[in-house]
């Protein structure tokens, strides 16, 4: 009596042990009946036939991301190897398709990203491969959907992260790069000092043109001088000659230089003509041939 009431025990824990069972959250189980599917249990405590019923697998509806590494040439015959990830999720009223349909979905969806990266790569240059990645993707992303929905499974993203060619082809473009770098640095360079020697030359010239100018100017002035003290002269003392005043004007003009001079320190020797009459001949010639240059600028 004793030996069978424990036996009827330790069967009804077994059943309620079996019958009762748990799904995690954002997961399906799939229940089968004597191997045939029955239906699906959604998260929470759940029921089953025991020994009749089974779970035969659970079903993730999280979103997963798988990172397809593809191995491919561009049509400038360079090798280049690409990363695609993508991000997809079983669908939930399509379990049984997720379920049955594909013994191991990561295997499926890579070798269609396979056949559409080979496809497209191919016939673009290395350049438009980085230019035109988004395409590339898109292109995946498409085919994809169309392609695993009838699967049970929704393709979220598709994704070209990492686009790597041979280390030979890096460094051959880095150095084009820099050497692009470094000729429009160079030109750069030439047209700042284009431009600086052509503002010096313009310096230069207005520098000239104004102490032309100025020059111009200070003759006149010397000119309009001398002709007032000679007019000025010749009223006071009508008997004296022009020739006479211009020679007392021009000699009493030389000594005020020559004081001058004499009264800076740096000054040592100073050259006079032989005779006054010379002195005044000369500042005479110098101021007329001063003046004709004037009028003649």
């Amino acid at each position: 009596m004793n030996f069978a009431l424990v036996a009827l025990l330790v069967i009804a824990a077994l059943l309620v042990v079996n019958a009762f069972f748990t799904v995690e959250q954002q997961k399906i189980a799939i229940i089968e009946r004597l191997g045939k599917f029955m239906r699906v249990a959604g998260p929470g405590l759940n029921i089953k036939i025991p020994f009749i019923e089974k779970v035969a697998g659970r079903v993730n509806l999280r979103i997963q991301q798988l990172n397809v590494e593809v191995d491919t040439k561009t049509s400038d015959n360079v090798f280049v190897h690409m990363t695609i990830s993508i991000q997809y999720a079983a669908i939930p009223d399509h379990v049984f398709e997720a379920f049955y349909k594909l013994s191991d979905p990561g295997k499926q969806i890579q070798a269609y990203v396979f056949d559409v990266v080979r496809a497209q790569v191919p016939t673009i240059t290395l350049d438009e491969v980085f230019e035109k990645k988004e395409q590339i993707a898109l292109a995946v992303g498409k085919e994809l959907s169309e392609t695993m929905k009838e699967f049970g499974f929704s393709i979220l993203k598709a994704l070209v992260t990492d686009i790597d060619p041979d280390e030979k082809v890096k460094l051959a473009m880095n150095e084009i790069n820099a050497a692009t770098r470094l000729r429009v640095a160079a030109n750069e360079k030439g047209e700042a000092e284009k431009i600086l020697k052509v503002k010096q030359a313009e310096a230069e010239a207005e520098s000239m043109r104004l102490q032309g100018e100025g020059l111009a100017k200070a003759r006149q002035a010397i000119i309009q001088g001398l002709k007032d003290s000679v007019e000025d002269f010749r009223k006071a003392v009508p008997e004296a000659t022009a020739s006479s005043v211009m020679n007392l004007v021009l000699t009493t003009q030389y000594y005020d230089t020559l004081k001058e001079v004499g009264a800076n320190n740096k000054s040592s020797v100073i050259l006079m003509p032989g005779k006054a009459q010379d002195l005044t001949d000369h500042i005479r010639e110098a101021v007329i041939t001063g003046n004709m240059v004037t009028q003649s600028s």
